[in-house]
């Protein structure tokens, strides 16, 4: 061997592979190969203090916080049963402009307001002549 100094053992007791280009753990700080990096591949005692996730509701998209030992899917769980927010009859309703020809029950996406008497309607009822109009005193159309 000309460079005897180069590279490190991976600190995992069943494979002390020699790494030449050896990673250090940083919850722990001892030097692995690339198979045992992983905190769960080196089994890493010291993985609390970094490996840190916090669960998020997926109704209500709120954090849940998690203690040490608990599983986060119980967790998750046990506050979508008692304390979520999350209120299907509160869902946003995105066709809410309701036209106001009589009859018509048609919504749309956006206000579509007439010029002449400010009042909101579908597409098809968009001009004043298909809606009766009775806004100003003006001529309806030019011709």
């Amino acid at each position: 061997m000309e460079l005897p100094d180069l590279g490190r053992h991976c600190s995992e007791v069943a494979c002390r592979r020699l790494d030449f280009l050896p990673l250090k753990c940083d919850a722990c700080g001892e030097v692995f190969c690339k198979d045992h990096i992983r905190y769960d591949d080196h089994k890493c005692s010291s993985a609390y203090k970094k490996n840190v996730q916090v669960p998020v509701c997926p109704l209500c998209n709120a954090p849940i916080p998690v203690r040490k030992g608990e599983i986060p899917d119980a967790v998750v769980g046990a506050h979508m049963d008692k304390n979520c927010k999350y209120n299907p009859a509160q869902k946003q309703k995105i066709f809410t402009n309701r036209c106001l020809k009589p009859g018509c029950k048609r919504k749309e996406l956006m206000k579509v307001v007439c010029e002449q008497c400010s009042g909101n309607f579908c597409i098809k009822h968009r001009h004043p002549l298909d809606h009766d109009c009775k806004g100003s005193g003006q001529p309806l159309s030019k011709a």
